[in-house]
């Protein structure tokens, strides 16, 4: 369905250990079906700073907005999305924040059952994966070579950007989509499913990894088509 339907601008918010790159699938899809799609580059060294960044990508786009996280990203929209031109949030295997509250403090309430994410010890400020488990943690349904170039490439991740608390959080305010990824190492199926419930999100679930924007685009962009589509009238 074109874009004529509803909201016709897409903005995509990375997560932490990653860039912006990983959405180009994603982008390719919905610039196709009629979409202006914009891509932030957070430098994720802090929640405000990420913040600031998105606020800026939205401010220069025309018309209403779906606003799309992925990870960490799903902070920086929660924190994001009271913007005006935000029309919908979509939440791809994300955090989803409540007032108050950081990526730590959901973190914190993950499954103590489940396989708990390899983050390294900070240095320096910033966190990292470890190289050897990235594959099977954040990149499980990828090929070796991907995950292992994802792995090397990883984007330090401030530890002031997890600790980043919620002013504002835009979901009760604005209707919600989650993705939830049933066979995600990094945040919890059963976590992602709880925080999906709380915001009132419409949730789709696909058996995917933790990046499941890079392997499979079409479901995610199905999912934020649904949203924008939602957005008309």
């Amino acid at each position: 369905m074109s874009s004529e339907s509803g909201a016709r601008n897409v903005v995509l918010v990375h997560g932490g250990f990653v860039d912006g790159s990983g959405w180009q699938a994603v982008h390719d899809l919905l610039t196709k079906e009629g979409y202006r799609v914009a891509i932030v580059q957070n430098p994720t060294l802090s929640l405000e700073d990420d913040a600031a960044v998105t606020r800026r990508v939205i401010d220069d786009l025309d018309g209403p907005t779906v606003l799309v996280g992925h990870s960490y990203g799903g902070a920086v929209i929660t924190e994001t999305g009271l913007h005006d031109k935000v029309a919908a949030l979509v939440y791809i295997a994300a955090f989803a924040p409540d007032k108050g509250e950081s990526v730590n403090t959901l973190i914190a309430g993950f499954p103590a059952d489940g396989p708990q994410p390899p983050i390294l010890p900070p240095t320096d400020g910033f966190l990292f994966l470890d190289r050897d488990k990235f594959h099977a943690s954040f990149a499980g349904d990828l090929p070796a070579d991907q995950a292992a170039f994802m792995a090397d490439s990883q984007v330090p991740w401030g530890v002031n950007a997890l600790g980043g608390t919620i002013s504002e959080a835009s979901w009760r305010i604005k209707p919600s989509w989650y993705l939830v990824t049933t066979d995600d190492r990094m945040i919890p199926p059963r976590a992602q499913r709880a925080m999906a419930e709380r915001t009132g999100a419409t949730v789709t679930e696909v058996p995917a990894s933790h990046s499941v924007y890079v392997s499979q685009p079409a479901a995610v962009a199905a999912l934020i088509t649904q949203a924008a589509t939602a957005t008309r009238g």
